[in-house]
């Protein structure tokens, strides 16, 4: 479990590399949820205001271009990539329901 934690910490900081002037609260949650939660925020564009937001499509396609651009490790890219599917077929999901 403690090398999954590490995983997410290391994940968490790369992250914030790409997004250095978002606020991602520390607090008692682990990395992963933090991380899952900032990347949810994002692709339902909560971080603007309501009448200039953008729908979760155009978010995810702006987030992937960001994520492929930056400097950060191929590996870092594709699991930051992996975590932006699996957060929007979680929201498809809830939209269906």
């Amino acid at each position: 479990m403690k090398n999954k934690n590490n995983h997410f910490d290391s994940l968490l900081a790369e992250y914030r590399l790409i997004w250095n002037n978002r606020r991602l609260a520390m607090d008692e949650r682990n990395s992963e949820v933090i991380l899952c939660e900032a990347i949810k925020r994002e692709l339902l564009d909560e971080n603007s205001h309501p009448r200039i937001r953008k729908n979760r499509f155009e978010k995810y396609y702006s987030a992937v271009k960001r994520i492929t651009n930056s400097s950060i490790s191929l590996d870092a890219k594709l699991q930051l990539i992996g975590l932006h599917n699996e957060i929007m077929d979680q929201l498809s999901e809830e939209r269906e329901t």
